[in-house]
């Protein structure tokens, strides 16, 4: 994955500076590691281990944002930097891992929602029309950032059960294990910096949101 990033991102900064092209780093709120702000501002730096099992997105992530920097200042590159935080919404792999989506799977499938640790880490999820708008207005604008982009409304794992078992299946239970290493605590973007120069926030809450999804997914489960 790291390698991806690197490689990645050296590659289309290259082709960008050739044909002239607006470069968009769709970067991360990993590259804040486990922070020690909170909410996390585009201006802080993080809190990242270099050799955790996490390391090679977070800061695969980091290098890719100095690459891009970099072609920036030293090659004129026209560039922009994202930084998104957790995001949802219908098409989505049914087994991709991410929260929101393994909690939505297990309760269509009628199985327990995984929980690890104790469910009280934070995260902020965003309705996927949101971060598109806030893509399309970053491009669009004159700044290159980074910006954060995602929702501030932010919720314990627990609590996202509680809206998914709302939504789902009031039936749905809780299977509890370990949690991973180098889990961040808490995510919450503070998203003053896209209200202000890019006129952006988002509008979609996830007891909104979560339902649109639900119905994807529900179809295409039904249809395995």
């Amino acid at each position: 994955m790291y390698k991806t990033n690197v490689m990645g991102t050296l590659n289309m900064l290259g082709l960008a500076k050739r044909i002239g092209a607006r470069f968009l780093l769709t970067s991360t709120s990993e590259v804040y590691g486990d922070p020690l702000e909170h909410p996390q501002k585009e201006t802080y730096w993080g809190h990242v281990n270099p050799i955790g099992v996490r390391s090679c997105y977070d800061e695969g992530k980091r290098t890719a944002e100095t690459l891009t920097m970099d072609y920036h200042r030293g090659g004129g590159v026209a560039v922009r930097i994202a930084r998104i935080f957790n995001t949802y919404g219908p098409r989505m792999c049914l087994d991709d891992g991410r929260v929101v989506s393994n909690f939505v799977a297990q309760a269509l499938r009628r199985h327990p929602m995984t929980v690890y640790g104790d469910g009280k880490q934070t995260r902020s999820f965003q309705y996927v029309s949101d971060l598109v708008a806030g893509l399309m207005a970053l491009m669009e604008s004159d700044h290159i950032g980074p910006f954060n982009l995602g929702n501030p409304g932010e919720f314990t794992m627990l609590e996202l059960a509680e809206v998914v078992k709302e939504t789902i299946d009031p039936m749905s239970t809780i299977e509890f294990k370990p949690n991973t290493a180098d889990d961040p605590h808490m995510r919450k973007p503070d998203i003053t910096k896209a209200k202000q120069l890019l006129g952006w926030e988002p509008k979609v809450s996830l007891k909104e949101g979560l339902p649109l999804m639900v119905t994807d997914f529900r179809q295409r489960i039904l249809d395995e």
